[in-house]
């Protein structure tokens, strides 16, 4: 009989669930016994069964699998091997035909009396862990494998991949790492799923220290695998190690592994966190740029911001603009006055922080003292008296403006200029 690839496919992409017990005593099986099941005399059908089983699977290998069930659904078995044969193909027909309930029903009665060549038995087993795992019948699943592992004494790390997706599933996070650990130490050739449930259990259990381990020997074991080394750089947040971020990051980052705009930002913040907003800045404008990460204001924000850390006034000044015309932020614009002031851009400063007051901004007393200077350095010395008036309206800058009045009266007077 042909494999069934819907339900390979189905084991494959399952998620399975089970008991609390761990892998260790999840299986006992019976060596003896089982060597004596594999050196039984194979059995074989009834003529009678034998020859109905033999024009079903006639119409089976025309494609016509409905017409093949009716008639092994009519057969009358007279003994319980030819019953539990005609059984067995009949769950794995109906798996074929994704009617899962009626093959898990014929499956489990293929199996129950335990009569069928040990070959079909496991493989029956097995199939109904898949059809269990299927259907979400998770605990179901489990002791079906459960009972695969008994039967045959065998350990597979598939089937032990399957028992910690099924405690991940239960939410039973402790219990994954055992079957995970069991499944990579058989595994021929290295498999991701163990790997990624350790790590998501792990996760669950917010143990970031461990996540961080098992995100480095992934690293190691596929040591070119974007996904692997640009998540790697993530988790290295959870454990605030910022410089391992930084170096794995710029690793990702070099060899082209970046995909999405987050993965940008996560580096730019490693800059950030490692005292290096220069780096920070630049990243992220040249991402944005590119069209790497998109304009928004929450992105323009933070290249302002970190240019602003690392002394680059002008630059800091003009992000700050940008970002306050997406939704004519006060705050925003008064920083860009503010900047271009100390950047001794006189006339660009009044603008901005004409503009951040046009807009109701809450800091009035700040900008007034701000645009007096900005006034007094271009020698407009009423404007500026005027402007710092205004500031002693605000009690936060009372105490500076009043200073600073007398001193733009008298340099006003010295130049000529009445007030």
């Amino acid at each position: 009989m042909r494999n069934f690839s819907k339900v390979t496919a189905l084991a494959i992409l399952m998620s399975v669930t089970g008991a609390t017990l761990s892998a260790s005593v999840l299986a006992a099986p019976d060596y003896a016994k089982i060597e004596e099941r594999k050196k039984a005399k194979t059995k074989i059908m009834g003529e009678r069964t034998g020859k109905k089983v033999i024009k079903a699977f006639d119409l089976y290998n025309e494609e016509k699998v409905d017409e093949a069930i009716v008639l092994l659904r009519e057969i009358d078995a007279s003994n319980d091997f030819d019953k539990a044969t005609v059984n067995r193909y009949l769950g794995s027909m109906y798996a074929q035909k994704e009617k899962y309930d009626e093959a898990i029903k014929y499956s489990k009665q293929a199996v129950a009396p335990d009569v069928l060549n040990f070959a079909d038995q496991e493989q029956t087993l097995k199939l109904l862990g898949d059809l269990y795992a299927g259907t979400e019948k998770y605990q179901e699943a489990k002791k079906a494998y459960v009972a695969w592992m008994d039967f045959t004494g065998q350990e597979d790390p598939t089937v032990y991949t399957r028992i910690a997706q099924a405690n991940y599933q239960l939410e039973q996070f402790r219990d994954v790492f055992e079957p995970a650990d069991k499944a990579i130490k058989l595994q021929k050739e290295p498999n991701k799923g163990p790997y990624q449930l350790k790590l998501g259990a792990y996760f669950e259990l917010k143990d970031y220290a461990n996540m961080v381990k098992i995100g480095e020997e992934i690293v190691r074991v596929w040591p070119d695998d974007k996904k692997a080394w640009v998540s790697l750089g993530k988790y290295y947040l959870q454990t605030e190690d910022y410089q391992k971020g930084l170096a794995t990051m710029e690793v990702a980052y070099k060899n082209g592994y970046f995909e999405n705009e987050v993965e940008y930002k996560v580096l730019s913040n490693f800059y950030s966190l490692n005292e290096i907003p220069f780096r920070a800045a630049v990243t992220l404008e040249k991402a944005v740029k590119s069209e790497k990460v998109k304009r928004t204001k929450q992105n323009v924000s933070a290249i302002a911001s970190n240019y602003h850390r690392s002394k680059d006034l002008e630059k800091a000044a003009k992000y700050y603009e940008e970002a306050a015309k997406f939704d004519d932020d006060a705050e925003l614009y008064r920083k860009a006055g503010s900047l271009l002031l100390q950047s001794e851009k006189f006339s660009a400063a009044v603008v901005r922080l004409n503009k951040a007051l046009e807009l109701g901004s809450d800091k009035k007393g700040t900008i007034y003292s701000d645009l007096a200077e900005a006034y007094y350095y271009q020698g407009k010395y009423k404007q500026a008296y005027a402007a710092i008036t205004k500031a002693m309206d605000d009690p936060r800058t009372r105490k500076f403006a009043k200073g600073w009045s007398t001193y733009i009266k008298d340099k006003a007077a010295r130049n000529g200029v009445k007030i």
